[in-house]
């Protein structure tokens, strides 16, 4: 588990002294035919629609895979696989034309009915896609012809094109898939050649690709999980790029490096404090409200990220014009959470386990948030496990007090309505709200029923609402291209190139 010193009564940091700043080396020059992407998180698998990591998507979005639509950096959408889309007037039939001349990396020409394989892959009972509200409004699928694609919707919905650009609704060819988790085969500008587990993955460029051909030929992606050794591997030149860097206490001197580009962009990381609401305590809602208010969101974001987050009050992201600013809903009051706790019947309060999953930002908030329970009487085992662990326990099996984790979907507030998952919440009104977004025809509707889920969840302390975690990019001065913000979790290589 993360060490880490105090700063006041609970935030948390890093010596720099241990970091090894005392001198910065300058950074080596490496070859212009390749770059070295390093993130902290390996993928445990290399299909998107096969788990939910956000790292499958960090190696894989836009480079090995591709989807129908995309995100841009900027978090527009844009046409991918898709030439254009044509919908009708009612919103029920959508007429997709697909590119010609897309071929996978395999050779195979990319066609309807790939299409029309992957959403049903999708949309099978087995299917371990997880997010599968992309595919749920689908009523039929139609390949007219080899480019021509035509899905017809069993009632409307106002996010199904904007599913559609999510890494869970990657393009396969039938013939691929089956590999996809360890020997992908996709269409995108980049193709896979080895997976190094517990150390790097390599890809090649697609010289066969359909849109515009990468200028670096070669890429890898490295996976330092130590915040330590990622600074280490940065100022060494062992990385030309770290994605979003886990020492945030390092950026003044990574920005005095003069080889070295500091960028600190936004994600749409709501990082919360999870509860298991199906279980006993947490089932009750005055413990919630005791768990919220004994909980200094500003501390934890100091300790735990240097401050570089922007507090939430409610899991959506302030980047959205639907945002409602609830941070002041909970105040941090001690006295208030023990008095909740004696009327909730725990006047000595309880014990509880706090599974933490490897990031530094869940590590180190796991530490602060402890030491706060703590102090009204909860008291807090702190269980470090692995990402897969993590996944398999607290996702999957829902085997779990506590945990801390940044959930990077964006509009992911409709977890709350879907029944099974892992916080175990259950409500009928955001369920309703939720199902608004949905059916809304306008975007003041639309925005509307996202606001009153907001008010619901907090209302009803679904979770601790800690802060958006922050993208801190660390790449070397003469790479371009890197994504500042991260509307999704990716790293489109084929943007890169050296000056």
């Amino acid at each position: 588990m993360q060490k880490s010193t105090r700063l006041g009564p609970f935030a948390a940091s890093l010596s720099l002294a241990v970091l090894g700043f005392s001198a910065l080396p300058a950074v080596a020059q490496a070859p212009k035919d390749s770059v070295t992407i390093c993130q902290t998180l390996e993928p445990p698998i290399l299909d998107p629609t096969g788990g939910a990591a956000a790292a499958i998507r960090e190696v894989t979005y836009d480079n090995v895979f591709e989807t129908l639509l995309a995100y841009n950096g900027e978090g527009r959408i844009e046409p991918r696989l898709a030439e254009k889309i044509d919908s009708s007037a009612d919103g029920l039939t959508h007429t997709i034309t697909l590119r010609s001349g897309v071929t996978f990396h395999d050779g195979a020409a990319l066609t309807a009915e790939d299409v029309k394989f992957s959403f049903e892959r999708a949309m099978a009972p087995d299917s371990k896609n997880s997010q599968k509200w992309i595919f749920a409004p689908i009523d039929r699928i139609e390949a007219r012809d080899a480019r021509t694609v035509v899905i017809t919707l069993k009632s409307f919905a106002g996010d199904f094109l904007d599913g559609l650009a999510w890494a869970d609704a990657t393009i396969f060819s039938a013939k691929s898939a089956d590999k996809a988790a360890t020997e992908p085969v996709g269409t995108g500008p980049y193709q896979f050649v080895r997976w190094n587990r517990g150390d790097r993955l390599l890809l090649k460029r697609n010289e066969n690709y359909w849109g515009k051909k990468p200028t670096i030929p070669n890429a890898t992606f490295r996976f330092i999980s130590d915040p330590q050794a990622q600074v280490a591997a940065l100022t060494a030149g062992d990385c030309d790029a770290h994605t979003n860097l886990s020492a945030p206490e390092a950026v003044p001197q990574l920005r005095a490096n003069a080889a070295l580009r500091v960028t600190i962009g936004r994600t749409e990381g709501e990082t919360i404090v999870a509860m298991n609401n199906s279980k006993p305590p947490f089932n009750n809602p005055k413990v919630r409200e005791a768990i919220s208010k004994a909980i200094d969101r500003s501390q934890v974001n100091e300790g735990a990220i240097s401050g570089f987050g922007t507090l939430i009050g409610t899991h959506f992201s302030p980047n959205h014009p639907a945002y409602v600013d609830l941070t002041g809903a909970v105040k941090y009051d001690p006295a208030a959470a023990k008095k909740l706790l004696a009327e909730a019947g725990f006047p000595n309060g309880f014990s509880v386990t706090l599974r933490l999953p490897p990031p530094a930002y869940a590590q180190r908030g796991g530490e602060i948030v402890a030491a706060m329970l703590g102090q009204v009487g909860i008291k807090v085992s702190i269980e470090p496990v692995q990402w897969a662990q993590w996944l398999e326990r607290v996702y999957r099996q829902r085997d779990y007090d506590l945990t801390i984790v940044a959930h990077v979907e964006p509009l992911d507030i409709n977890i709350y309505a879907r029944d099974g998952y892992y916080f175990g919440y259950n409500s009928e009104a955001v369920k309703a709200a939720v199902a608004r977004t949905k059916s809304a025809k306008t975007e003041a509707e639309r925005n509307a029923a996202y606001q009153e889920a907001q008010r619901l969840i907090t209302a009803d302390h679904a979770n601790v609402y800690l802060f958006m975690l922050p993208k801190i990019t660390v790449s070397r001065a003469g790479l371009t291209g890197m994504w500042t913000n991260w509307p999704v979790p990716a790293n489109p290589l084929a943007a890169l190139s050296w000056q």
